[in-house]
């Protein structure tokens, strides 16, 4: 990951994750900032605006981030009051830190980032829109395409500004194989739509993938392993 993210900080300070529910986007999110911490001298602060749900939130890997120097803002709710912690202008604006947002699942939860405008469309943030091809909602082109227009046109966040991860996964115990055919199966039903410009793969199932595509990998650990889920 460290090469992918060092090219992607020569434009970009900005990094902006948004798709449908359930989709992975709080592990990149989590995975994005720990590696920044770890390759940029210039401090790291990871958003979590994520007001949809009580499950599967950034928030809960915090003491795992600020342990890696990550500065995390997130703002305590009741009953999922949509409220939103504060600075995000004076950091997105700020361009020596480095800001990383986790959004909340389909246009619910793009709605609450659409007031930072301005800065999602600037040239030095980075919007990634997170497809899982085994999610019911991702398997077919008119399904993915509603979901992402509405999503970015929540965010208002413009589709030049997007880049794509592919992130097929079944979970823990996802496969190698199981990640080739979830990728494949998305490129086919995109059909030259929409490109895919990242794989998103466990970092222990990388050798097994790296030969097998053209796209660049984003290796990824999972942190968001509840008990329940083990």
């Amino acid at each position: 990951m460290e090469s992918v993210l060092k090219n992607m900080l020569k434009t970009k300070k900005n990094f902006v994750f948004v798709g449908e529910a359930g989709c992975g986007k709080s592990e990149l999110a989590i995975n994005f900032a720990l590696n920044m911490a770890k390759i940029s001298d210039m401090p790291v602060h990871f958003f979590d605006m994520d007001q949809t749900k009580p499950l599967f939130r950034s928030r809960d890997a915090a003491k795992l981030l600020e342990d890696g120097g990550v500065s995390v803002h997130y703002q305590d709710q009741l009953f999922d009051a949509p409220t939103t912690p504060g600075g995000v202008r004076g950091l997105m604006s700020n361009p020596k830190t480095i800001v990383i947002m986790d959004v909340g699942g389909d246009h619910t939860g793009a709605r609450i980032i659409g007031a930072y405008e301005e800065y999602l469309n600037k040239e030095d943030c980075q919007n990634f829109f997170v497809i899982n091809s085994y999610r019911p909602w991702s398997r077919e082109l008119l399904a993915i395409d509603g979901t992402m227009a509405s999503v970015l046109g929540m965010a208002r966040i413009d589709l030049s500004n997007v880049s794509v991860i592919s992130n097929p996964n079944l979970g823990l115990d996802t496969s190698a194989d199981e990640v080739l055919e979830g990728h494949k199966n998305l490129l086919g039903t995109l059909d030259g739509h929409l490109n895919v410009d990242y794989l998103s793969v466990l970092e222990d199932l990388c050798p097994a993938v790296q030969d097998k595509t053209d796209i660049p990998l984003i290796p990824v650990n999972l942190y968001l392993t509840y008990e329940w889920l083990k």
